[in-house]
């Protein structure tokens, strides 16, 4: 009995070391594990761009996080040399408490923060230019035109030159720029696509234009950005690119729609409310984008002072 402590304790710790073990084989799996972590959760955003808009992009975004780099690493290795340097155990390190000044420190302290900001400068410069949102891509296929209206809670897609239209899908042929023209028949919202780039607000009363292009086929998720309202976190869209056979078809499928988007269809679609599945219409009353972006007398004018209903899911 006098040895029954002992032998507990001994085989408490040789149940602890095959833990202690796990444990650590577990920490380096997850270590080792780490690089595609961090692959994976760039899939899908704006690090994994699949058109030249969000590829331009990633490379400012990139080149922006390299040259602040020069700023950051400098810092944190500094901060940690002089911290391992003048520890108190070191009696090498020499304390000058009357020194105050150098000329070659305060040259370097300002020179690199100064060239930082103008290379920065430099590339904010270049890149609100070469990627200005109402600029065309550059290509030998015509665009494609899309009209976008942002309701509460859903986006409405028009084809002006093909009179359609869709909610909630929105479906390009690959490599090929596409024209879109937005509006928004409510509050302000954001459309952006992360994997083709740039995100531009709608506005109520106003237009705004953006050129994207899908590099090969593909689906990509769409969503707003800005905050609008209890149905807000439902209000995402889906963007199919397509090769051109595929596109010709879903149009000859559209146009063989049998519901009509005229002021009447209008009307009920512009109820708040969250659509969960996408709708199409094959064919579209003529000037509706303008109307609604003029708030024409011919749409319905909401309520001065009406409450706002809770979204309506549709199933």
């Amino acid at each position: 009995m006098i040895h029954a402590p002992k032998i507990a304790l001994a085989t408490a710790t040789a149940d602890r070391a095959p833990r202690q073990g796990r444990a650590r084989g577990h920490l380096l799996r997850l270590l080792a594990s780490a690089p595609a972590l961090l692959l994976c959760a760039c899939s899908g955003g704006v690090l994994d761009p699949k058109g030249p808009i969000g590829d331009a992009q990633r490379s400012i975004l990139l080149n922006s996080f390299v040259i602040m780099l020069f700023v950051v690493v400098p810092v944190i290795v500094l901060t940690l040399a002089f911290a391992w340097w003048f520890r108190a155990s070191n009696t090498r390190a020499k304390y000058t408490p009357e020194w105050v000044y150098s000329g070659r420190i305060e040259f370097i302290v300002w020179a690199i923060p100064a060239l930082v900001v103008m290379f920065l400068g430099g590339i904010a410069w270049v890149g609100s230019h070469d990627l200005d949102p109402w600029k065309p891509i550059e290509s030998d296929r015509p665009a494609v035109e899309v009209q976008v209206i942002s309701l509460d809670w859903k986006w409405l897609f028009i084809y002006p030159d093909e009179g359609i239209a869709s909610v909630n899908e929105l479906v390009v042929p690959a490599a090929t720029p596409v024209h879109f023209r937005l509006t928004s028949a409510t509050v302000m919202n954001s459309f952006f696509v992360p994997q083709l780039g740039s995100q531009i607000y709608t506005m109520a009363g106003m237009e705004s234009q953006l050129h994207l292009q899908a590099d090969a086929p593909g689906e990509f998720d769409g969503l707003s950005a800005q905050f609008s309202g209890e149905g807000f976190p439902d209000m995402h869209f889906r963007l199919r690119a397509v090769g051109d056979a595929d596109y010709a078809a879903w149009l000859g499928r559209m146009r063989g729609a049998v519901d009509k988007l005229d002021l009447s269809a209008y009307r009920t679609l512009s109820e708040p409310g969250v659509e969960k599945r996408p709708r199409f219409y094959g064919a579209v009353e003529p000037g509706l984008f303008h109307a609604v972006m003029m708030q024409s007398h011919t749409l319905p004018d909401p309520k001065p002072g009406a409450a706002r209903p809770a979204p309506a899911h549709s199933h």
